[in-house]
Formats: C-alpha cells, sequence, structure tokens
C-alpha cells in the first residue's frame, strides 16, 4: 500500500460493525495481525479481519466505550498503538500497519480527551497516586470515575476517605451533586 494510501474497511467489516451496533467509523487502521481497529463516536471498536475472499461477517474482538479508556499512546517508531483501560484490564496493543496513513491515533486522542469532563490526581502515602475524573458518556451523561495507579487498593478504608473526598470536589466542580 502506498505511504499515502488510507485504509478501506473492507465491507464485511462495516457489516460487522452495523450488527455491533456500532455508530460511523470515523477513523480506522488495519494492524499486522490480522484486526481492524476502527474508533467510531461512541467506542473503540477491534474487528477480526477474517480470510482474504471471506465476505462473511467477523468477529468483534473489543468494542469498549471512549470512558473505559484510561490512556491511549501512539509509538510511530514501532508504529503501536497502545490503549490501556480504567478498569485495568491487560493493555490493549495494537500493531499497525506501517506504511498506511491513517488518523486512527489522532481520533482515539481526541475521543479519549472528549469524554474527560473535569479530573484530579490524588497524591496518596508512600508515593502512591490515584486519579479521580467526571467523564462523559456518548450520549452525554456525566458520571464520576476513580482509577486506581499501581499498588492502589480503592476498598482500603484511609484510601477510600481521600479518594471519595477527591470525588466530591470534581463532582461539585462540574455541577455533579456530590
Amino acid at each position: 500500500m502506498p505511504w499515502f494510501a488510507r485504509p478501506r474497511l473492507p465491507d464485511a467489516v462495516r457489516r460487522t460493525l452495523r450488527s455491533a451496533g456500532a455508530d460511523t467509523p470515523l477513523a480506522q487502521a488495519e494492524t499486522t495481525d490480522g484486526l481492524w481497529a476502527v474508533a467510531t463516536r461512541a467506542a473503540l471498536v477491534i474487528v477480526a479481519a477474517g480470510e482474504p475472499g471471506d465476505q462473511g461477517e467477523r468477529d468483534v474482538v473489543v468494542q469498549r466505550a471512549w470512558c473505559d479508556v484510561d490512556r491511549a499512546a501512539f509509538d510511530p517508531e514501532a508504529s503501536v498503538l497502545t490503549v490501556e483501560w480504567v478498569d485495568a484490564a491487560p493493555p490493549l496493543e495494537l500493531p499497525l500497519v506501517a506504511d498506511q496513513r491513517t488518523s486512527l491515533p489522532q481520533v482515539v486522542r481526541e475521543r479519549v480527551q472528549w469524554s474527560v469532563v473535569h479530573a484530579e490526581p490524588v497524591a496518596l502515602s508512600g508515593g502512591r497516586t490515584a486519579r479521580v475524573a467526571v467523564r462523559r458518556t456518548a450520549g452525554g451523561e456525566l458520571f464520576s470515575q476513580a482509577v486506581a495507579g499501581p499498588g492502589v487498593d480503592l476498598d482500603d478504608p484511609t484510601v477510600a476517605r481521600v479518594i471519595d473526598a477527591a470525588e466530591a470536589r470534581v463532582r461539585d466542580a462540574s455541577g455533579l451533586p456530590a
């Protein structure tokens, strides 16, 4: 594929997106391991590519809302998009086909940023950290979220008190009831 060619979604992947209830693709990229990564207004959707010439529906490997993404980073040298989740599920590494032109990394960044209304880092004892945020769903509903850093137990009563106070501040700053 020439360096300037944008990847075109195969018809079977489009059909799979429709049957999975995904909205219109904003950006897409093919991965080196046979997947299609698709950013829609509401979610990141990963679809299996299938065999060449096979026009049947594909499997949806991942379909997660933008407010489920903690952070994402693109390594342009390796052409790898890494997505980290708020629920501490293993990161998703997407090795993109290197010679394709795609806006997927930029659109992922924009959609994640759009979902964050207000955020605050929380310093905890022992140098540990957490974050609290008010996030937005694709439908516009606001909710608060606490994301634990490494070694942080959100169920620890001491940690919970600090997190609850920070969560009340971000909720108040966003107009949500504390």
